[in-house]
């Protein structure tokens, strides 16, 4: 990893079913995002926020698929192209892409810039499997699908916007896995997308899932997009969610994967890219979710006690 984190914004929430989650870049930097990077040892540079449509202004149903229901499909796609674009050009520039979500959509956007010009494999940290597709998804929300958009599955087969070329079923590891739709949990049985459930933490210990699932996502690949939703940890530990389920991973073990990320990422020089998603200050008390999330991004971009 770069030494100079660039700092991106994508303040979305067209693709979750509860607003606020465009509010979470904001609350992220309010509780001390700069402060926590530089104490990892990074320099860090905020580019600033992209700019979003406002749900209240367009219409939901406007270009959707082919077939199935995908809420603001139109919107997503132009913001993810921009993201792309803002990801791809931080790289090429010799600095790191750290994003702020947002609702969990924008990581299209995340690896497609990530997987413009190199090989990659993805890291998921989340309860839920992403791996919806407009036909599968009982919401129509585009943040339960970024995943098949990313692997082209389904309907998003031929859809230039979304799909990350460079970017193998194989080369994917979801860690934490806890809570899937009955079409999604058939989609993974026919995918060669590795999934850690929380029987496998338990069983197994979160150190040991992670660097599996490190191993997973490096194989063959330039680089690592890790994508981390905060309803990943237990809603104890994060409130500030829209979809939160009960027993995921604690703050102790949060901090424990992100750090083998770092140190896997010392070792080998494998992070491409990392992503923040999924914080809702609406939600939230007192900005604690917010300021887990800072305290995690500097974990795995390299923060230690000694």
């Amino acid at each position: 990893m770069d030494e100079h984190v660039q700092i991106i914004g994508a303040p979305m929430d067209l693709g979750a079913n509860r607003r606020g989650v465009d509010m979470g870049p904001s609350a992220i930097r309010y509780a001390g995002l700069a402060r926590e990077l530089e104490n990892a040892g990074v320099e860090p540079t905020d580019a600033g926020d992209l700019l979003v449509p406002r749900a209240e202004e367009r219409d939901p149903d406007t270009d959707q698929p082919s077939e199935g229901n995908a809420k603001f499909l139109r919107e997503t796609a132009d913001v993810c192209s921009r993201l792309a674009d803002e990801v791809a050009d931080t790289i090429d520039a010799g600095a790191f892409p750290l994003v702020l979500g947002g609702d969990h959509s924008i990581a299209i956007g995340t690896m497609r810039g990530a997987g413009r010009d190199a090989d990659i494999g993805a890291i998921w940290f989340d309860a839920h499997g992403d791996l919806n597709t407009p036909v599968t998804s009982p919401s129509g929300n585009v943040h339960g699908m970024p995943l098949a958009a990313a692997l082209g599955i389904g309907d998003f087969a031929d859809t230039e916007w979304a799909n990350v070329p460079s970017l193998a079923e194989e080369n994917v590891a979801i860690v934490g896995l806890r809570s899937l739709d009955d079409t999604e949990r058939e989609a993974f049985l026919d995918s060669d997308v590795t999934a850690y459930t929380m029987s496998d933490i338990d069983d197994r210990g979160i150190r040991a899932v992670t660097e599996d699932a490190l191993d997973v996502a490096s194989d063959g690949t330039d680089g690592v997009h890790v994508s981390l939703d905060l309803d990943w940890l237990d809603p104890k530990e994060a409130p500030g969610v829209g979809t939160p389920v009960r027993g995921g991973v604690s703050y102790r073990e949060a901090h424990s994967a992100l750090e083998t990320v770092a140190e896997r990422d010392e070792d080998e020089g494998i992070l491409r890219s990392l992503e923040v998603v999924e914080v809702n200050p609406i939600l939230d008390e007192s900005n604690e979710t917010a300021e887990l999330a800072t305290e995690l991004a500097a974990s795995g971009l390299g923060k230690r006690i000694l």
